[in-house]
């Protein structure tokens, strides 16, 4: 069994490896862009993927974020 810390550090693991899935997705698309005849297909698909890790991202972060009533 897990207890809270170990399934912290779990969605914290998770989140750095998004969060660098997300810059390296954004350093593809500005290299493809750079080129002189770039693939706009491959720049669609990659953008599309980037704003999929974003919500994932936001999602995670929302549940480590502990919920506070006031």
């Amino acid at each position: 069994m897990t207890d809270g810390k170990d399934e912290q550090r779990e969605l914290q693991m998770r989140l750095q490896a998004l969060v660098q899935e997300h810059r390296d997705l954004d350093a593809a698309i500005d290299a493809l862009i750079a080129q002189a005849a770039p693939d706009l297909l491959q720049v669609q698909r990659l953008k599309k993927r980037k704003l999929k890790l974003k919500d994932e991202i936001t999602a995670l972060q929302d549940m480590m974020i502990p919920d506070i009533i006031a």
